[in-house]
């Protein structure tokens, strides 16, 4: 709703949050501060009542909150209580993928952003990579040799995926960078689902093992180039990688997919 301002303007009115807003705000400041931690209970209704000066049901309205956000869990009867909880990315995930396919964002959009970030990515960890960071990669890509080097003979090609996107994650993830990491978290499901369609595409079983072979030499030459921190050349060692990888999972129809063809 709209008012008149003495200037003439027009002003919106501004609503007042609700009693159990502002307590699940400040329940919510506690635990991303820390200063409740996952896991821990929450006082019992009758100690929050009391403290807050509200009714229950005003009280059960903020837990509704802060459930719906993963932040607490509640638990009914006799030994029940309020627990402390931390979002899942799972949850994020989720909701992530429901905006996506919502917008009707196609796979060409999602895999144009993932070759905005992961290049980057790849040049933070040549950069920041401990010998840990680097034990994995080389444990990710020997994963995806072995099953490589059986062949595709009876092979679970959707393990071969999988193992073909750990090597992926873990670029994000030990970038340094928390925000891209939890970016790559949250579209994983997707594009897990879209490598899996990719391949089940794909009815040339030389063809899938040529293709996979390639990219485990991509992932032992940036292996090679993280170990001796050439962040330039990791990156454009990525970038071209992805822009190869891209035009193999890209083709045909595929490349005019929208997100929710994934999963209806």
């Amino acid at each position: 709703m709209d008012v008149v301002n003495r200037s003439g303007a027009a002003a919106k009115l501004v609503r007042a949050p609700k009693t159990a807003e502002l307590i699940a705000d400040q329940l919510r400041s506690r635990i991303v501060r820390g200063v409740l931690k996952k896991g821990d209970a929450l006082p019992t209704e009758v100690e929050l009542v009391k403290q807050f000066g509200v009714s229950r049901p005003t009280l059960r309205e903020a837990f509704r909150i802060l459930e719906s956000e993963s932040l607490i869990v509640v638990r009914r009867g006799s030994r029940g209580g309020v627990l402390v909880s931390s979002p899942e990315t799972s949850v994020a995930a989720r909701d992530f993928g429901l905006l996506l396919q919502m917008s009707g964002t196609t796979l060409a959009d999602v895999y144009e952003a993932r070759m905005v970030l992961e290049p980057a990515a790849a040049e933070m960890l040549a950069t920041r990579a401990t010998s840990n960071d680097i034990a994995d990669l080389k444990a990710a890509a020997g994963e995806l040799a072995s099953m490589v080097n059986e062949g595709t003979e009876n092979a679970d090609l959707s393990e071969w995926s999988a193992a073909t996107f750990r090597f992926h994650d873990l670029i994000m993830e030990r970038s340094g960078n928390t925000t891209v990491a939890l970016i790559s978290a949250v579209l994983r499901e997707v594009v897990t689902r879209h490598m899996e369609r990719v391949v089940s595409s794909t009815t040339d079983p030389a063809v899938i093992e040529k293709q996979f072979k390639q990219t485990l030499r991509n992932f032992n030459k940036f292996i090679a180039l993280v170990e001796a921190k050439d962040a330039d050349g990791a990156r454009a060692l990525w970038a071209s990688h992805m822009s190869h990888a891209g035009r193999k999972m890209l083709w045909g129809q595929l490349a005019t997919e929208s997100v929710i063809d994934l999963y209806f």
